[in-house]
Protein backbone atom coordinates (compact mmCIF):
# COMPACT_ATOMS: atom_id res chain seq x y z
CA UNK A 1 0.00 0.00 0.00
CA UNK A 2 1.54 3.37 -1.09
CA UNK A 3 0.71 6.15 1.36
CA UNK A 4 1.88 8.86 -0.77
CA UNK A 5 -0.97 7.64 -3.12
CA UNK A 6 -3.89 7.50 -0.53
CA UNK A 7 -6.98 9.59 -0.40
CA UNK A 8 -9.98 9.01 1.36
CA UNK A 9 -11.35 6.82 -1.19
CA UNK A 10 -8.17 4.78 -1.81
CA UNK A 11 -8.20 4.21 2.02
CA UNK A 12 -12.23 3.06 1.94
CA UNK A 13 -11.52 0.81 -0.69
CA UNK A 14 -7.76 -0.83 0.91
CA UNK A 15 -9.85 -1.26 4.16
CA UNK A 16 -13.45 -3.09 2.65
CA UNK A 17 -13.16 -6.47 3.13
CA UNK A 18 -8.99 -6.44 4.48
CA UNK A 19 -7.69 -9.75 5.26
CA UNK A 20 -4.66 -9.10 6.86
CA UNK A 21 -4.96 -10.15 9.82
CA UNK A 22 -7.02 -12.94 11.63
CA UNK A 23 -9.46 -9.72 13.23
CA UNK A 24 -10.79 -9.80 10.07
CA UNK A 25 -12.44 -13.92 10.96
CA UNK A 26 -14.32 -12.45 13.84
CA UNK A 27 -15.50 -9.25 12.44
CA UNK A 28 -19.08 -7.83 11.82
CA UNK A 29 -17.44 -4.69 10.99
CA UNK A 30 -14.69 -3.19 9.69
CA UNK A 31 -14.70 0.46 12.19
CA UNK A 32 -12.44 3.06 10.41
CA UNK A 33 -13.25 6.30 11.89
CA UNK A 34 -15.41 8.99 13.11
CA UNK A 35 -16.18 13.01 13.01
CA UNK A 36 -14.50 15.75 11.38
CA UNK A 37 -11.68 14.60 8.56
CA UNK A 38 -10.12 17.37 8.74
CA UNK A 39 -9.67 17.64 12.65
CA UNK A 40 -6.71 19.59 14.15
CA UNK A 41 -6.96 16.85 17.16
CA UNK A 42 -7.16 13.53 16.19
CA UNK A 43 -8.01 10.59 18.75
CA UNK A 44 -6.24 7.50 18.49
CA UNK A 45 -7.54 4.01 20.37
CA UNK A 46 -6.37 0.27 20.65
CA UNK A 47 -9.47 -1.26 18.67
CA UNK A 48 -13.52 -1.36 18.75
CA UNK A 49 -15.15 -2.99 21.12
CA UNK A 50 -18.57 -4.99 20.68
CA UNK A 51 -20.98 -2.31 20.54
CA UNK A 52 -18.20 -0.77 17.96
CA UNK A 53 -18.25 -3.71 15.67
CA UNK A 54 -21.97 -3.69 15.80
CA UNK A 55 -22.26 0.00 14.82
CA UNK A 56 -19.33 0.35 12.55
CA UNK A 57 -18.50 3.53 14.33
CA UNK A 58 -15.72 3.82 16.88
CA UNK A 59 -15.82 4.95 20.63
CA UNK A 60 -19.93 4.34 21.08
CA UNK A 61 -20.14 1.81 23.84
CA UNK A 62 -20.16 2.91 27.96
CA UNK A 63 -16.56 4.19 27.48
CA UNK A 64 -17.77 5.87 24.50
CA UNK A 65 -20.59 7.49 26.30
CA UNK A 66 -18.22 8.69 29.05
CA UNK A 67 -15.52 10.06 26.25
CA UNK A 68 -18.29 12.17 24.87
CA UNK A 69 -19.14 13.81 28.44
CA UNK A 70 -15.41 14.23 29.09
CA UNK A 71 -15.27 15.86 25.52
CA UNK A 72 -17.47 18.65 25.93
CA UNK A 73 -16.25 19.09 29.98
CA UNK A 74 -13.00 20.21 28.11
CA UNK A 75 -14.79 22.61 25.53
CA UNK A 76 -14.73 20.33 22.56
CA UNK A 77 -17.24 18.29 20.39
CA UNK A 78 -16.84 15.15 18.51
CA UNK A 79 -17.86 16.67 15.59
CA UNK A 80 -14.89 19.03 15.60
CA UNK A 81 -12.47 15.70 16.37
CA UNK A 82 -11.51 13.21 14.61
CA UNK A 83 -11.35 9.32 16.42
CA UNK A 84 -10.24 6.12 15.21
CA UNK A 85 -8.19 2.85 16.58
CA UNK A 86 -4.74 1.47 16.04
CA UNK A 87 -6.65 -2.08 14.40
CA UNK A 88 -10.15 -1.31 12.61
CA UNK A 89 -11.52 -4.69 13.66
CA UNK A 90 -12.24 -6.04 17.19
CA UNK A 91 -10.01 -8.37 19.01
CA UNK A 92 -11.89 -10.74 20.51
CA UNK A 93 -13.30 -10.61 24.37
CA UNK A 94 -11.58 -7.07 23.53
CA UNK A 95 -8.56 -8.92 24.24
CA UNK A 96 -5.25 -5.94 23.75
CA UNK A 97 -4.38 -6.12 19.92
CA UNK A 98 -1.40 -8.40 18.96
CA UNK A 99 1.71 -6.95 17.53
CA UNK A 100 0.78 -8.84 14.14
CA UNK A 101 -2.90 -7.53 14.61
CA UNK A 102 -1.37 -3.62 14.99
CA UNK A 103 1.45 -4.02 12.53
CA UNK A 104 -1.17 -5.30 10.09
CA UNK A 105 -3.20 -1.95 10.30
CA UNK A 106 -0.54 0.85 10.94
CA UNK A 107 -0.24 1.23 7.15
CA UNK A 108 -3.87 2.24 7.47
CA UNK A 109 -3.05 4.44 10.68
CA UNK A 110 -0.36 6.35 8.65
CA UNK A 111 -2.39 6.68 6.22
CA UNK A 112 -5.14 8.39 8.17
CA UNK A 113 -2.77 10.66 9.93
CA UNK A 114 -1.77 11.46 6.56
CA UNK A 115 -5.04 12.55 5.39
CA UNK A 116 -6.35 14.60 8.82
CA UNK A 117 -2.80 16.54 9.38
CA UNK A 118 -4.01 16.63 12.72
CA UNK A 119 -2.23 19.68 14.75
CA UNK A 120 -2.47 17.38 18.08
CA UNK A 121 -2.64 13.52 18.08
CA UNK A 122 -4.08 12.05 21.65
CA UNK A 123 -3.16 8.72 22.40
CA UNK A 124 -6.06 6.76 24.19
CA UNK A 125 -4.23 4.23 26.59
CA UNK A 126 -1.39 2.93 26.89
CA UNK A 127 -1.41 -0.09 23.57
CA UNK A 128 -2.13 3.73 21.22
CA UNK A 129 0.93 5.15 22.94
CA UNK A 130 2.70 2.35 22.28
CA UNK A 131 2.53 2.49 18.47
CA UNK A 132 2.02 6.21 18.21
CA UNK A 133 4.34 8.03 21.44
CA UNK A 134 6.36 5.69 23.00
CA UNK A 135 7.01 1.87 22.33
CA UNK A 136 8.28 1.73 26.01
CA UNK A 137 5.30 3.68 27.39
CA UNK A 138 4.05 3.10 30.88
CA UNK A 139 0.45 5.36 31.03
CA UNK A 140 1.39 5.97 34.73
CA UNK A 141 3.86 7.56 34.66
CA UNK A 142 3.88 9.81 30.88
CA UNK A 143 0.43 10.30 30.67
CA UNK A 144 -0.25 13.93 29.45
CA UNK A 145 3.44 14.26 28.76
CA UNK A 146 3.73 16.37 25.27
CA UNK A 147 6.17 14.96 22.34
CA UNK A 148 6.45 17.01 19.48
CA UNK A 149 6.74 14.19 16.44
CA UNK A 150 7.09 15.57 13.03
CA UNK A 151 4.31 18.45 12.44
CA UNK A 152 1.72 17.39 15.49
CA UNK A 153 2.13 17.21 18.65
CA UNK A 154 0.98 13.87 20.76
CA UNK A 155 -0.34 13.54 24.22
CA UNK A 156 -1.08 10.11 25.96
CA UNK A 157 -3.00 9.62 28.21
CA UNK A 158 -5.55 6.87 29.55
CA UNK A 159 -8.14 5.19 27.92
CA UNK A 160 -12.19 6.32 28.69
CA UNK A 161 -12.46 2.60 29.47
CA UNK A 162 -9.76 3.14 32.28
CA UNK A 163 -11.96 5.77 33.90
CA UNK A 164 -14.93 3.57 34.05
CA UNK A 165 -13.09 1.32 36.08
CA UNK A 166 -10.93 3.97 38.60
CA UNK A 167 -13.12 7.42 38.56
CA UNK A 168 -9.97 9.05 39.91
CA UNK A 169 -8.20 9.29 36.61
CA UNK A 170 -11.02 11.43 35.60
CA UNK A 171 -9.41 15.00 36.47
CA UNK A 172 -6.45 13.77 34.38
CA UNK A 173 -7.94 12.67 31.76
CA UNK A 174 -9.90 16.26 31.53
CA UNK A 175 -6.66 17.62 32.08
CA UNK A 176 -5.19 15.90 28.73
CA UNK A 177 -7.94 16.86 26.66
CA UNK A 178 -7.47 20.57 27.74
CA UNK A 179 -3.78 20.18 27.28
CA UNK A 180 -4.93 19.06 23.37
CA UNK A 181 -7.24 21.78 22.90
CA UNK A 182 -4.49 24.55 24.20
CA UNK A 183 -1.86 23.72 21.95
CA UNK A 184 -4.23 23.81 19.10
CA UNK A 185 -5.24 27.17 19.81
CA UNK A 186 -1.73 27.79 20.32
CA UNK A 187 -0.57 26.91 17.58
CA UNK A 188 -3.90 28.60 15.54
CA UNK A 189 -2.57 32.04 17.03
CA UNK A 190 1.02 31.69 16.44
CA UNK A 191 2.16 31.21 19.77
CA UNK A 192 5.45 29.06 20.87
CA UNK A 193 4.72 25.68 22.28
CA UNK A 194 7.18 24.79 24.96
CA UNK A 195 7.24 20.60 25.66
Amino acid sequence: MALLRFDWDTLYRELDGCTKCGLCKGRHSIVISDGDPHAEIMFIGEGPGREEDEQGVPFVGAAGRLFNYLLEEAGLTREEIYICNIVKCRPPQNRDPFPEEAEACLPYLRAQIALVRPKVIVCLGRIAARYVYDSEIQISRQRGQVRKKGAFYVIPTYHPAAILRKQELTNDFVWDLNTARRIRDKINNGEEILV
